[in-house]
C-alpha cells in the first residue's frame, strides 16, 4: 500500500463546496476529541476521586466557546450542526454542575437544572408548533399526502424525543433531592427511549461529509465504483405485471406508428419523438452576409 497515493490529490482549497466539508469534519472531529477527554476524565474522578469536578469539567468549558464559533461559522456556510448547538447553549449549565458537585454551591438540584429547565421549556415549544401544523396539514385538502405525512411524522418523533427526556430530567432531580426512591435503571428508562429514537430519525438524513474516511464523493457512487457488479443489478427494470393483464392491455391499446429516432451529433444521444406528436424539423436558414 502506498500511503503517498492517498494524499498526492489532497487539496481541498481547490475544491469549492469540498472545502467547506472538510473544515466541517475537522470542527466535528476537535469537538468529538474534547468529549471523549471529559469521558476519561470522569471514569478517573469516579475511580480515584484525587481532582476536583471542576477539573474534570474543562474539556466542556473549552467545547462550549469552540461550538458557538462553529454554529457561527455553519450559519455562514448554510450547515446544520446540532452537537455544536447542543453544546454552546449549554456552557452555564456545566458550569452550575461542577460547582454543585465540588459542593462550593449547596443550592438544591432543581435550581442547578435551571438553565436545561429553559431549553427544555423552548424545545416543548417546537413539539407544540410540530403539533399544531401536523394538525392544520391533516385537516387541509390541498396539501400533497407525501406532506402531511412528513409533517406528522416529524411532530411524532419529536414528541418521542423530547417528552421521554423531560419525564427523565424530573426523574433524575426529584431523585437527587431525595424526594423519591426510584431506581436509577427505572429513571434511565425514558432517556434510553428517547436515545433510541434520536438514533432512528438519524436513519432518515440524507447527505453526509464526503470527507468521511477519505471517500470524498457520494457514499452510492463510492460503492458503485468498488464493486462494480452492482451496476447491472441497478439498471434492471422489472415488470411485475401479470402475463393476461398484458395481453389485455395488448389487445386494448392500438400500436403506435414507428417513428424512426433522430440522433444528435454532438451530445451522441438517441432521441425517440413520442408517437402523435411528431413535428417535422424546420428547414435550415442560410443568411447571406454582405461583403
Amino acid at each position: 500500500m502506498n500511503p503517498r497515493g492517498l494524499f498526492q490529490d489532497f487539496n481541498p482549497r481547490h475544491e469549492g463546496e469540498a472545502c467547506v466539508e472538510f473544515k466541517a469534519m475537522l470542527i466535528a472531529v476537535g469537538i468529538h476529541l474534547l468529549l471523549l477527554m471529559f469521558e476519561v476524565l470522569v471514569c478517573d474522578r469516579v475511580e480515584r476521586g484525587s481532582h476536583f469536578w471542576l477539573l474534570v469539567f474543562m474539556p466542556l468549558f473549552f467545547v462550549s466557546p469552540v461550538s458557538v464559533a462553529a454554529c457561527v461559522w455553519g450559519f455562514r456556510h448554510d450547515r446544520s450542526l446540532e452537537l455544536e448547538l447542543l453544546c454552546s447553549v449549554n456552557i452555564l449549565q456545566f458550569i452550575f454542575i461542577a460547582l454543585r458537585l465540588d459542593r462550593i454551591i449547596h443550592w438544591p438540584w432543581l435550581v442547578v437544572f435551571v438553565p436545561l429547565w429553559i431549553l427544555m421549556s423552548f424545545l416543548c415549544l417546537v413539539v407544540l408548533y410540530y403539533i399544531v401544523w401536523s394538525l392544520l396539514f391533516l385537516r387541509s385538502l390541498d396539501v400533497v399526502a407525501e406532506q402531511r405525512r412528513t409533517h406528522v411524522t416529524m411532530a411524532v418523533s419529536w414528541m418521542t424525543i423530547v417528552v421521554p427526556l423531560l419525564t427523565f430530567e424530573v426523574l433524575l432531580v426529584h431523585r437527587l433531592d431525595g424526594h423519591n426512591t426510584f431506581s436509577y435503571v427505572s429513571i434511565f428508562i425514558p432517556l434510553w427511549l428517547s436515545l433510541t429514537t434520536l438514533m432512528a430519525t438519524t436513519f432518515r438524513r440524507k447527505g453526509g461529509n464526503h470527507w468521511w474516511f477519505g471517500i470524498r464523493r457520494d457514499f452510492c457512487q463510492f460503492l458503485l465504483e468498488i464493486f462494480p457488479c452492482l451496476r447491472e443489478y441497478g439498471n434492471i427494470s422489472y415488470d411485475l405485471h401479470h402475463e393476461d393483464s398484458e395481453d389485455a392491455e395488448d389487445a386494448s391499446v392500438p400500436d403506435a406508428p414507428k417513428i424512426a429516432p433522430m440522433f444528435g451529433k454532438k451530445a451522441r444521444v438517441v432521441i425517440t419523438q413520442s408517437p402523435g406528436k411528431y413535428v417535422p424539423p424546420p428547414p435550415k436558414l442560410n443568411i447571406d452576409m454582405p461583403d
